[in-house]
């Protein structure tokens, strides 16, 4: 079945490695209508095409997350990683929601909130150019996912993204060197089960 809801629009995003297209919607749903422009997501598997469910704003859904039914991403938010935002749930301003993490029901989560499922997981902040905070989370045999900023995905695609953002500039090597402990931490990790 084709979408036939939204489209991914030629105004692109690209932000740390990551291509975020706006989206424009395709018929009018909800308080959308025909025509309207949205956020940005970085593929359609990202809202669903059924419900309401809706990207507006600046805000980004990348990753593997989704947000269906009639959720509502908006603002600035960000939602990454695996997360859920489904029934009537809204994530707004610059609230993050990412990993596993699930928001659903009629949940609000708003202002500078943090959503994350309960895990493994390592922070290391203020780093990098925007003083982020970067999340490790650690999946076991699925290896580790790594948060920061706009970026959601592995060690190495991690790796990759700020050889070719920062290189070996003084953000780069603040990076390198925090990949470097993430590593020996995860080594670590391996050795205790």
């Amino acid at each position: 079945m084709d979408n036939t809801k939204f489209e991914l629009t030629a105004n692109v995003k690209v932000v740390f490695g990551v291509t975020f297209h706006q989206i424009k919607a395709l018929k009018s749903f909800g308080v959308v209508m025909t025509g309207e422009l949205g956020g940005y997501i970085e593929k359609e598997l990202n809202i669903s095409e059924f419900g309401n469910a809706w990207v507006s704003g600046n805000a980004r859904v990348f990753g593997n997350a989704q947000v269906s039914g009639n959720a509502q991403v908006s603002g600035n938010a960000w939602v990454s990683g695996d997360a859920q935002v489904s029934g009537n749930a809204w994530v707004s301003g610059n609230a993050r929601v990412f990993g596993n993490a699930q928001v659903s029901g009629n949940a609000q989560v708003s202002g500078n909130a943090w959503v994350k499922v309960t895990a493994d997981y390592l922070t290391i902040g203020s780093i990098g150019s925007r003083s982020a905070t970067l999340t490790v989370t650690f999946k076991g045999k699925a290896g580790l996912q790594i948060n920061t900023g706009c970026f959601s995905g592995s060690l190495a695609k991690f790796t990759k993204a700020v050889e070719k953002t920062h290189g070996d500039t003084k953000y780069g090597q603040e990076y390198k060197v925090a990949i470097e402990f993430i590593k020996k931490i995860a080594e670590i990790r391996a050795e205790e089960k």
